[in-house]
């Protein structure tokens, strides 16, 4: 059996010390913001587009941005985390599907939840999630409820150090 593959982006959005999470309904499980990355996109932009129409906030992206560039290369803001997730798995334990993930952390300035997309979850779905209701919730994914932990300390550590970079990303990189 064939295994396909779709690339999407992930944000865990961070305001004042908590994340954002829906409960999907479709999947039954709290998830933050993200989709597919669309044909004509970089990851890093389908990352800010998914926040903006799931959520209608503008979101920072806390996404160091590498230093190589040429006359045909340009670096591009990267995600924390890059993952394989299994979506369909048969009883014979075959993966049908796969997505191949990436992961960013951002910034926002409101909690504010306003969806500004088609067939989105509606504000009630989300919650706020503090690093505390990460830990204890055991209806979350161990991933989500880790990787929410971690962005909220990269967002927190970022706001004491860190610089705005190219297209709305944090630069969290030297400066050679």
């Amino acid at each position: 059996m064939e295994t396909t593959r779709h690339f999407v982006a992930t944000v865990y959005i961070v305001n004042e010390g908590a994340t954002a999470l829906h409960d999907h309904e479709r999947l039954g499980m709290w998830l933050p913001p993200g989709g597919h990355v669309d044909r004509d996109e970089l990851p890093h932009e389908a990352a800010i587009r998914e926040v903006r129409e799931e959520t209608g906030l503008d979101v920072d992206l806390l996404a160091p941005v590498g230093d190589v560039t040429s006359e045909t290369v340009r670096s591009i803001p990267q995600p924390q985390q890059f993952l394989l997730e299994d979506i369909d798995v048969y009883p014979t334990g075959e993966v049908g599907h796969q997505h191949v993930d990436f992961v960013y952390y951002g910034r926002v300035d409101s909690r504010d939840v306003r969806p500004d997309g088609d067939d989105e979850a509606a504000p009630a779905r989300w919650k706020w999630f503090t690093r505390t209701e990460l830990r204890e919730n055991a209806r979350l994914e161990p991933d989500v409820a880790e990787i929410g932990r971690r962005a909220i300390e990269a967002v927190e550590a970022a706001a004491v150090g860190g610089t705005t970079g190219a297209a709305g990303a944090t630069e969290t990189g030297d400066d050679r």
